[in-house]
Order: structure tokens, then C-alpha cells, then sequence
């Protein structure tokens, strides 16, 4: 029995109920076609909408097995279980199957972020007389001045930024909008970009709003955003493991680290949970320990009786 004959309803709920992105539903989709993968490799018949726990189970450790990590199987085993919710909600099936499936244990990992002089590396190493330099400085100073997603950033309007209020109106997961604020210094830095290089492009017809865009007049690719930063990342020497999602990460623990409250954190950044935004303290409490080592005179003298 294809459990894909469902995905149509299933695709509608998650838009309409969930509200839901495109990339985020088609990552679903995936994930719930890996169990039809999983019965074609192992010669399995599904003959029933509720599999049992036994199946679940070889399922999952047929995903373990297959070199997921941890957190891919945490995921799929999300996509799963959202699946039958909304399967036990349209009446194809009489309980959820997935209630008792175990998540695999997580291990939390600080993100790691770049410093100030890390940026001021990469942004020298941006060629401005070239096309697209000037635009490519001004997507880094907004990655770190605002924190952003990159699919939030390729998909930045010119009507969302109001220069005068000083803030930005951001569109992030699910559609959900958020005001952000912006520094005098980014916001600058937008100004002149579109008196020069936005005002010289010729944008496509649906495109005409969007801020940023590429030689064609189209927005730009979130792909094109990781190669620019990873380019970048590597001409300066950085060694560290750099995507734009790194910007992120080093805006907010600049904002904690500098005493910021979790919940303005939380609110810049558009996490849903609070537990989301709690790594950044962690990363804080680890950067703090690493002041009170280098710098405090007991710490000091311990170190030197040893």
C-alpha cells in the first residue's frame, strides 16, 4: 500500500494548518518516501496504513544503519510522526503508529561562531571593482548586523526596510514576520547599494521588489550566498568551519555575550522555542569560564601551584 497516494492531502495540510515553507514540506515528503525505500530494499509488503511497532523499529535501525546521523534521524522520525497525525486526523487510520518511537539522544554542539576581526577579514577580501562586490560587502554586513537566515535574505524586500524607523521586516519559517532592528552603519550601506548597484540592475518581473539581485536580474540563490561566504572564508584564512548560518550564530552570541536577554534574542532571531535561543547562553557560560581563566588572579595563582 503506497503511502505516497496520501502525500497530496498530506502536502495541503502542512501548507494550510501548518503553515508550513515549500523547502520544509518537501523535506517531509522525503523523509515519509524512505519508508516505501525501506520495504523495496528489504522485499517488505506495507499491507497496512498502521505498520506495527516491529516494522517501525526495523525501519529506524535500517536508518541508523544506512549512515544517517543522529540528528537526520530525528528528523525523519518528526516527518513520520507529523504524518500520521494528520493520517489519524482525515480518519485513515485508526491510532498513530508513532506515538512510542524513540528519538535518538542528541548531542548538543556550541556552534561556532567568528569574531569581529574574523568579518573584517573576510569583508577585505571582497573585490569591489568588480560587478557584484559592492552587493556581495553589503550581504555580509546584513548577515552579521541582523542575524538572518539566507533564505530570509534572498527573499528581502525593499518596502521591508524602513530607514527611518530603523528596523527590518523580516519573513522567516512558516511565513512568520518579525521586526528587526538594524544598525545606522547596515542601513547605510543599503542606501548606497541601491543608488548604485540595485538602481543599475533591470529586474525580472516578479522580482522587482527583491533587494538583492544577480547579473540577470533575478534573486539570488541560496546556494550562491554559502559559495560567496565559503570563497571568502577560505581567502582569508579562516579555518573554521564557515557558512552564512555562522553569521547568525555570531550575531546572537554577541548580543548574549554583551548581557542581551534570551527573549529579545529569541524574538530577533524568530525561534519558535526559548530552548533554541538557550544555546547562546551556553556558548556565553563557556566564554565567560575561558575570562575567568586567563584572567582571574586566584585562577592564575592555581594554575601556577600545579
Amino acid at each position: 500500500m503506497l503511502l505516497s497516494t496520501f502525500f497530496k492531502g498530506y502536502r495541503q495540510f502542512l501548507q494550510l494548518e501548518r503553515n508550513l515553507s515549500k523547502n520544509t514540506i518537501e523535506a517531509y515528503l522525503r523523509d515519509i518516501s524512505k519508508i516505501e525505500t525501506y520495504c523495496i530494499d528489504n522485499k517488505i509488503e506495507l499491507s497496512s496504513l498502521e505498520p506495527s511497532s516491529e516494522f517501525l523499529n526495523g525501519f529506524i535501525k535500517w536508518i541508523a544503519v544506512s549512515g544517517n546521523a543522529a540528528t537526520s534521524q530525528a528528523r525523519i522520525i518528526s516527518g513520520i510522526r507529523s504524518f500520521y497525525e494528520y493520517m489519524l486526523i482525515e480518519k485513515h487510520v485508526e491510532k498513530n503508529p508513532t506515538e512510542l518511537l524513540e528519538f535518538p539522544r542528541l548531542s548538543r554542539k556550541l556552534p561556532e561562531v567568528l569574531n569581529s576581526a574574523e568579518i573584517e577579514l573576510m569583508l577585505a577580501q571582497i573585490d569591489l571593482s568588480k560587478e557584484g562586490g559592492f552587493r556581495n560587502k553589503v550581504i555580509l554586513e546584513l548577515l552579521f548586523a541582523c542575524g538572518l537566515r539566507v533564505s530570509e535574505l534572498v527573499n528581502l524586500e525593499i518596502a521591508n526596510i524602513a530607514f527611518k524607523e530603523e528596523w527590518i521586516m523580516v519573513t522567516g519559517k512558516g511565513n512568520k514576520q518579525r521586526l528587526v532592528p538594524i544598525s545606522d552603519n547596515a542601513l547605510n550601506l543599503i542606501q548606497l547599494y541601491l543608488d548604485t548597484e540595485r538602481k543599475m540592475a533591470n529586474p525580472k518581473p516578479k522580482d522587482q521588489e527583491i533587494l538583492f539581485l544577480n547579473r540577470r536580474g533575478g534573486r539570488l540563490s541560496r546556494v550562491f550566498i554559502f559559495t560567496i561566504v565559503k570563497e571568502l572564508a577560505e581567502k582569508a584564512g579562516i579555518r573554521k568551519n564557515v557558512s552564512p548560518h555562522t553569521f547568525r550564530h555570531s550575531f546572537a552570541t554577541g548580543l548574549v555575550t554583551n548581557g542581551a536577554d534570551l527573549r529579545a534574542v529569541q524574538n530577533m532571531l524568530g525561534h519558535e522555542s526559548i530552548t533554541t535561543t538557550e544555546i547562546y547562553a551556553h556558548l556565553d557560560r563557556t566564554y565567560l569560564k575561558s575570562v575567568i581563566d586567563e584572567f582571574h588572579p586566584r585562577a592564575k595563582k592555581s594554575k601556577s601551584k600545579i
